[in-house]
């Protein structure tokens, strides 16, 4: 990245420290013991076939105590790295215990970023940074979820065969839009920014409003790059970032070329394009 982008040294080094503390409390959550969700097949079959991600109503205890030093970790990274006073702001909040870690994260790890966002603002504090750091020191824990959920599904078996029919744009374990699709030769494979949970579509329809034909454009804005394209839908507005890869990313690294791709996500707004907010459900009866 620092070799196409020098500009961006600042940036990158920051994005070092975080990731390094989610890589460490990823590797806390492999080995240590932390609650599971196991769902029976014929429940999460149903869930997915009716278009409701896998984790969407479920109750699901998250280790508070494990997580939270990470938690206090980003917002010291963030205050450190020049967020200014809205990250210290969020820091002496969490570190004097004036905003409750645990439902903190519970928000961010059922996806609710308006209830995230009205607490923010009931306590005087950035919603957007408040989200980031929620979002960033939960997300190991929804990656594990992934893996105990999805990650030893038989072939054959009723939820392989509803996950390879999945035919949304969302993802199927936690409901979040796709950071980007990675291009494995000519597979389209979309990656959730948040567990990073890999899926596949049928190419030709918008992702968000699933509209096709000539809504449907794609840009290259940086020819030296070839393969790198935005796709943005004149529909909706939204638009998705295609990004050639040799072999999928595990998690964290996504968060690697979705930084060193900025400039496609600034040749979309330029357009009046933008990513639409999480998609919401409605509580499971």
């Amino acid at each position: 990245m620092l070799e196409h982008k020098p500009e961006i040294e600042a940036a990158v080094s920051l994005q070092r420290r975080l990731m390094g503390l989610v890589m460490d409390l990823a590797e806390i959550l492999e080995t240590g013991r932390v609650p599971r969700l196991s769902l029976p097949p014929k429940y999460l079959t149903a869930k997915l076939a009716a278009g409701i991600p896998a984790l969407t109503g479920e109750p699901i205890q998250i280790p508070v105590d494990t997580i939270r030093p990470t938690l206090v970790g980003l917002v010291r990274s963030l205050a450190e790295g020049g967020g200014g006073e809205a990250t210290a702001d969020i820091r002496s909040a969490i570190e004097e215990g004036r905003i409750d870690a645990g439902a903190l994260l519970t928000l961010a790890l059922r996806r609710e970023q308006g209830a995230l966002r009205a607490a923010a603002t009931r306590a005087g504090l950035g919603h957007d940074l408040l989200w980031l750091v929620a979002d960033l020191a939960v997300g190991p824990f929804a990656h594990a979820l992934l893996q105990s959920v999805f990650g030893h599904v038989g072939e054959g078996s009723l939820v392989r065969t509803a996950l390879d029919a999945w035919p949304r744009g969302y993802c199927p374990l936690c409901g979040s839009w796709p950071a980007f699709i990675e291009l494995l030769g000519t597979t389209r494979v979309l990656r959730c920014a948040f567990c990073a949970a890999a899926w596949q579509v049928n190419a030709g329809s918008c992702l968000y409003c699933n509209e096709s034909g000539g809504n449907l454009q794609a840009l290259e804005p940086e020819a030296s790059r070839p393969g790198r394209i935005v796709e943005t839908c004149t529909g909706c507005r939204g638009y998705t970032k295609v990004l050639p890869a040799d072999a999928p990313l595990p998690f964290p690294l996504l968060a690697l070329p979705d930084l060193d791709s900025m400039d496609l996500d600034l040749a979309a707004m330029q357009r009046g394009c933008a990513r639409p907010a999480i998609k919401q459900f409605g509580p499971r009866r």
